[in-house]
Parts: structure tokens; sequence; C-alpha cells
């Protein structure tokens, strides 16, 4: 949540639902959640989902606003990618913020449209492994 309330154009949206940022149980328990800690605090996670297609999808990133800026995103996308690549997906997706559109080129996504959200405008991007 912090992660998230720290981009003030999503702020009043996520006040407004809490739940968009949910990570359901069931996803926890499948092992699909990966948390990044230092010295026993998390800093980090990402979610990652197996698509009907072979593919998967990075289904949420979070780093800690106080951390940001230093590498730890970069860092669980490349461990998201390792995932995917060995449960045999050849491209991982993403629905991203507008306002993470560098931060995801930089990652070597490409974009490749849009996509509409019940906040807006999203963008899809893709990523090949």
């Amino acid at each position: 949540m912090r992660a998230s309330l720290g981009n003030a154009g999503d702020r009043d949206a996520l006040l407004a639902h809490p739940d968009a940022i949910d990570i359901p149980p069931e996803q926890i328990a499948a092992g699909r959640v990966f948390v990044l800690e230092r010295s026993e605090v998390i800093v980090g996670f990402f979610a990652i989902l197996l698509r009907e297609d072979g593919d998967s999808e990075l289904d949420a990133l979070f780093v800690d606003p106080g951390i940001q800026r230093q590498g730890i995103g970069r860092l669980l996308v490349e461990h998201c990618a390792k995932v995917a690549r060995l449960a045999g997906s050849t491209t991982l997706h993403v629905v991203g913020n507008p306002h993470a559109q560098k931060f995801y080129l930089a990652c070597g996504f490409k974009l490749v449209g849009t996509f509409e959200t019940r906040f807006g405008p999203g963008l899809l991007l893709r990523k090949k492994l």
C-alpha cells in the first residue's frame, strides 16, 4: 500500500478502492508471490500468474518507497523473468501503470498497446525471455 500511495496520481483511486492491490491468499499458497527482504524487513515483492497461452504475467510489483530507485524493482523483474522461464514461458506480460512506463522499458519490456482498467488506461507491455 505504501508503494502505491507514493504515486500522487494513483492515491485517491487506491484509497477509494484498496482491494485493487490485494494479493489473493490462493496466489500466495500457490507459490506465485515472491518477497525481497533486507535485514528482515520486506522491501519489495512481485506476483506472477501463469497464462493459458503458456506465457507468464507479472501481476504485481511493488518496492518500498523509501528505497525506490536503488535497483530493487529491476532485481524483482529479473527474478520474475527467471521464474517465468523455468515455468516454460517465452514471454513475460504486464499491464503497467503509465507512470511506470520508463521503468518497464528500461527493464527490457516493449510497449505493445493499451488496456482499459477500472482506473483508466494501462499499458500493455511484453518482454521476450
